[in-house]
């Protein structure tokens, strides 16, 4: 099934009978871990297509895509034929005169989505629902609705924990996460969302509130953010991205509507409040998330290799780079960017590793080489990135916050810098000097990336005091109560 617009593509399995073939399955998406999700939205192209091309949408460029799957008689003369799954309504119709397309329809309804109703919910609904009383509600919001983890969740966990007597409301955008089974989802831009942004005793958030709330007496804003900052952010940020007029105006309201601000580290505090702008309390409690890895359940942790289906005796390298504002997607979102030569990676590691690659929540796409060889693993939609620090025996990133997280298991990092200078000097820059400081080795090809692989032991005990220094300066606060923190001040404990 490959999206019209974004280049996205799911696979399912094809029986063959002679010259004829046969597909059964549900329009949700195919990985199991990924958890019950639709297709979605947009209009999607079923095409057949041998398992040895692999996913790819080379065809775009020149390169063929495939069979289109068509229509005949009598489907084809009476479409378009409707369906409806997990809440979400599709059809099937024929485009092209015969070519079969699903058709996945946005979760909120043509009527809710109107600018006209945008602006009735935003203008009226909204204020008029800010002058109820506050219910015992609590409401998540993970990266703007495309998540349901990160430290929300932990807080989630622990209000759950104590046993509080709350309704949980998980926002979502169009339905790109599945929500804890404790929580219901929310549809971002809907009439109920702006309803529960109203009433809310709690409003849980990791990134930007949206544009037009309005914290009210009553309501407890908690701002988790999403790890300690080694790149730049916010006011900090000397580049284009962050220095319109527009952006730094969305700061302001942004940080003006937290009632509180969880910080993840000593080190962190100061360079949040001015990055972001925010000059209200701040509590210090380490960060929500990495409570797990502090304290790893066994059971948890043999329950997330059990869905990612990890083979027992192979050693597990998660790849976890970050995004590149210079790396835009040709219909939306970024690139992945990927610059390992998974060819060489294969032969030299293949035998005893497994490699999982998660894309930056702000990547649009998808890995294509090689993701259904045992060796190679696109890990993108897992709900949350804390599972899978968790199983990872090695960790390569770049200059994501993930890497303070993993540092606390004192695993091996590996740092694939290959645009470090260009990142630093042009493009983003740094909160510290990252060469001197490093826990890992920087690494600036894939030749040497997969040499330290397949020597991470080793380099991790050359890296042994380097982790450790890291860890005491930039996780002083991480032993794995910070959830506890939170919640004991979110509920004036």
């Amino acid at each position: 099934m490959l999206h019209d617009q974004y280049g996205t593509e799911f696979s399912y399995p094809v029986t063959r009978d002679g010259d004829r073939f046969e597909a059964s399955f549900e329009p949700v998406l195919p990985e199991a871990y990924a958890g019950r999700t639709t297709l979605p939205q947009g209009r999607w192209w079923p095409t057949l297509r041998p398992a040895s091309q692999g996913g790819t949408t080379a065809g775009l460029l020149g390169v063929d895509r495939g069979a289109p799957v068509q229509l005949i008689a009598p489907a084809l003369n009476t479409g378009p034929h409707p369906v409806t799954v997990l809440g979400r309504r599709m059809r099937v119709e024929a485009r092209f005169h015969d070519r079969m397309a699903l058709v996945s329809d946005p979760l909120l309804s043509p009527h809710d989505r109107s600018r006209y109703a945008q602006r009735v919910a935003r203008d009226e609904t909204y204020p008029a629902q800010r002058r109820l009383p506050v219910k015992d509600l609590a409401v998540y919001d993970t990266f703007g609705g495309n998540g349901a983890g990160d430290a929300p969740r932990a807080i989630h966990e622990e209000l759950l924990r104590r046993g509080e007597k709350l309704d949980h409301v998980w926002l979502v955008r169009d339905g790109r996460a599945e929500v804890p089974p404790t929580a219901r989802a929310v549809q971002y831009d809907s009439l109920e969302a702006w309803e529960v942004l109203a009433r809310a005793r709690y409003y849980v958030v990791n990134d930007s509130v949206p544009r037009f709330f309005r914290r009210r007496p009553g309501q407890t804003v908690v701002q988790t953010w999403h790890g300690t900052p080694l790149k730049q952010i916010g006011y900090d940020y000397v580049h284009d991205y962050y220095t319109s007029p527009e952006v730094l105006e969305g700061l302001a309201h942004d940080s003006a509507q937290w009632t509180l601000l969880a910080s993840p580290s000593s080190y962190a505090t100061p360079i949040l409040k001015r990055a972001l702008g925010y000059e209200g309390e701040v509590i210090e409690s380490g960060s929500p998330r990495t409570d797990a890895l502090v304290r790893p359940d066994a059971e948890r942790i043999a329950e997330v290799r059990r869905r990612l289906g990890l083979p027992e005796g192979k050693k597990v390298v998660l790849y976890l780079p970050t995004w590149r504002e210079n790396r835009e997607g040709w219909s939306g979102g970024y690139k992945l960017d990927l610059q390992i030569d998974l060819d060489a990676a294969r032969r030299e590691l293949g035998e005893d590793h497994v490699l999982l690659v998660r894309g930056h929540h702000l990547v649009g796409e998808q890995l294509r080489d090689g993701v259904r060889d045992g060796f190679v693993l696109d890990v993108s939609r897992w709900p949350d990135t804390t599972d899978l620090l968790l199983v990872a025996d090695v960790l390569i990133s770049d200059y994501s916050s993930a890497v303070f997280d993993f540092a606390l298991t004192d695993k091996p990092i590996l740092l694939f810098t290959y645009d470090l200078e260009h990142y630093r000097d042009t493009l983003r820059g740094f909160t510290f000097d990252l060469e001197e400081k490093a826990p890992g080795p920087l690494l600036k090809d894939s030749a040497s990336l997969i040499e330290a692989v397949r020597d991470a032991d080793a380099v991790a005990a050359r890296f042994a005091e380097a982790r450790a220094a890291f860890r005491a300066e930039f996780c002083d606060l991480d032993d794995g109560h910070a959830a506890e923190r939170v919640v004991d001040r979110m509920l004036g404990k």
